[in-house]
């Protein structure tokens, strides 16, 4: 048995395949039934990718991205009792404010689902005058309601932490531009009541590796094990056909996130399959949540690909991160505070 742990529920109906003999590079591998959404998956809805899924109840629920075929994103709620067929609410989540009144953001893309303590938060970019995060919590899926956007424009993909850290809110978000960013850096903020951010944080920059030399960016929620948090997230490089997305992986210190203790200097995913090189965005793996069994260790990891689909890859934490670590390369940037 593994002496690395998750610190987390069992979920003993993680969906799972086994790894395929052969296999080459890192211990993460895609399900041979990929994607599992396709296109045109609701009526007025093109497609679904860059979405969150979590375990809820029996079965599993998620926060879905739905490029509307008129081109305008909002979130549309699912649910699936294997975590890989899904249905969908035909409309899109009704968000209110605190008084119970409607209160739509204009569109809202690439959400996030955390639960922290009894509250399921979800997390996604929007518009503030700008591009910037949005936020909603429920308890029951039935009501959502919108609390204080974190950060004025421009920022994006901001990722909750499953737990309050020091008695605080953690959050990791990446600065950004209004437009499609040519850079970027992982920062993590905190809040005592998800009112207030502050003590700003830098995590990790872009690195001289290929696939993350332009920008990275927050992924799945962070994992809490036993060597830290475990962090997949997104890495872009600028090709002369555009942007390429992988998945990368690094482990940050439990009691102090903005520290990286190991970052694999290799992606973990990149696009290699039709659906991850063909469609909508051309090139793109991008990692948004991931259902995890603490007492198997497994690991299924879902992905936006090509801004088309959601795709499917499993790891088990013993493997992925003796890799990470295994293949670690990390500068003063990313072991520092990141307070300056």
């Amino acid at each position: 048995m593994s002496e690395i742990k998750m610190i987390s529920p069992a979920v003993k109906n993680v969906p799972w395949q086994e790894k395929p003999e052969g296999l080459k590079g890192a211990p993460i591998w895609r399900y041979t039934e990929n994607p599992i959404i396709g296109r045109n998956p609701i009526e007025g809805v093109a497609r679904i990718f860059n979405s969150a899924v979590m375990p809820y109840g029996d079965g599993f629920i998620g926060v879905f991205r739905g490029e509307q075929t008129n081109g305008i994103s909002f979130i549309y709620l699912g649910h699936s009792k294997d975590a890989i067929h899904w249905e969908f609410e035909p409309d899109k989540i009704a968000f209110k404010d605190e008084n119970g009144n409607d209160f739509m953001p204009l569109y809202a893309y690439d959400p996030r689902l955390v639960k922290v303590e009894d509250t399921y938060y979800v997390i996604w970019c929007q518009d503030f005058y700008g591009a910037s995060i949005g936020m909603a919590k429920t308890t029951d899926f039935k009501t959502f309601t919108r609390i204080e956007n974190p950060f004025i424009p421009f920022n994006r993909n901001a990722v909750l932490f499953p737990r309050k850290i020091n008695g605080n809110y953690m959050l990791l978000s990446r600065p950004s531009d209004s437009g499609h960013t040519p850079f970027g850096d992982i920062f993590l903020s905190e809040s005592p009541d998800m009112v207030y951010w502050g003590k700003h944080r830098h995590v990790m920059a872009r690195s001289g590796e290929w696939w993350e030399s332009l920008k990275i960016g927050g992924g799945a929620a962070p994992i809490e094990t036993t060597e830290g948090w475990l962090l997949f997230y997104h890495g872009v490089s600028g090709t002369c056909n555009g942007y390429v997305y992988s998945i990368g992986g690094a482990i940050l210190d439990i009691d102090n996130p903005s520290k990286v203790l190991y970052r694999c200097e290799n992606f973990l995913l990149t696009p290699e399959e039709w659906y991850e090189e063909r469609g909508f965005v051309p090139n793109v793996c991008f990692p948004c949540a991931t259902i995890h069994d603490s007492e198997s260790g497994k690991i299924a990891l879902y992905y936006g690909c090509a801004d088309s689909y959601v795709g499917l890859a499993f790891t088990k934490l013993d493997e992925i991160v003796d890799y990470i670590k295994k293949h670690s390369h990390v500068t003063e940037s990313d072991t520092e505070i990141g307070i300056r």
